[in-house]
């Protein structure tokens, strides 16, 4: 039984250029070539790359920074993560996502360009992403950036590593964030496989399937173990309390696989007392915003710049 009926009529047609794949490591390289080829309609920012230093011996990690400048006064910065299942993407899309929103908007970007799974499974990527914030933050004054008004965004697996970092950050003590924005968060391991929490009919079928979620999630556990102390930073869904963290904005489709664990995920941070907002939109698939012509992404992009405008305090 299908679940393509409930699509958005206006966001369909993107089913009819992505294919219909589970991953697997067969696939896996065709996959990351596609996706670095991919031609993304829409205004293009041209990054500044700096090569900083990774945690702990690790290799130098690749940040993407966009509308630095020191000679203005410290604006307020995100720290982007890009998405693509802990296993795909890069720093790149950022070209022609958060790139040129912070142009548009005034304030400063960066994307990191973490290792990725298999090659580089848990912690690195997560500690990949936690030099490229401490490093932000250290840089801030020759960024013209201000430190107190740092916010981490992400979407899907980039969504899942923000949520990660932001408990780093709070579990460390070392770094205060101004807020996390999570885009359909990739947030728990278990979703698809036999210790999976939720058993929606309607979500999953399509662009991010369970077995998929598995794959990825398999290929970033490495020897991690459930007795891990940082279960929370491996999948944020087991961190066992989540007070402390910073005002969030999280937003999903209706359709999406990570309905269920994110709407969980904004439950338990509500009652932890962090601020919070939640978006859920009807009719919506995993990556859902690509078909920006369609009205509900219009709609999700609206709530997305409001809430980076409020979040960050920008004029």
């Amino acid at each position: 039984m299908t679940t393509r009926h409930l699509i958005d009529p206006e966001i369909v047609p993107v089913l009819d250029f992505l294919p219909e794949l589970d991953l697997s490591h067969d696939i896996l390289p065709m996959m990351r070539e596609g996706m670095a080829a991919m031609e993304v309609p829409g205004p293009v920012a041209s990054p500044d790359i700096r090569l900083i230093p990774g945690r702990d011996g690790a290799p130098d990690v690749p940040l993407h920074i966009f509308n630095a400048d020191p000679a203005r006064p410290p604006r307020p910065a995100i720290l982007h993560i890009h998405g693509g299942g802990m296993v795909l993407g890069t720093a790149d899309m950022a070209s022609r996502s958060i790139g040129p929103m912070a142009e548009a908007m005034g304030f400063v970007a960066a994307s990191v360009d973490y290792r990725l799974a298999p090659e580089t499974a848990f912690p690195g990527p997560q500690e990949d992403c936690y030099a490229a914030l401490d490093w932000l933050v250290a840089q801030a004054d020759t960024l013209g950036v201000d430190p107190q008004r740092i916010v981490v965004m992400g979407e899907s697996a980039g969504g899942g590593l923000a949520a990660a970092l932001a408990l780093m950050a709070r579990d460390r003590g070392d770094i205060a964030l101004a807020g996390q924005i999570l885009i359909y968060p990739m947030l728990d391991h278990r979703t698809g496989g036999p210790d999976c929490r939720w058993q929606s009919a309607s979500t999953g079928e399509f662009i991010w399937t369970r077995a998929s979620n598995q794959f990825g999630w398999g290929a970033l556990r490495g020897d991690y173990g459930s007795d891990d102390p940082r279960k929370g930073w491996f999948s944020p869904a087991l961190a066992d309390d989540l007070a402390g963290l910073p005002p969030t904005y999280v937003a999903v489709g209706a359709l999406d696989l990570f309905l269920d664990e994110d709407l969980d995920f904004v439950r338990r941070l509500a009652g932890a007392g962090v601020p919070v907002e939640c978006h859920v939109y009807p009719g919506a698939i995993h990556a859902f915003d690509m078909m920006a012509t369609a009205r509900v992404a219009q709609r999700a992009q609206r709530d997305l710049t409001d809430a980076i405008a409020r979040m960050l305090v920008l004029d």
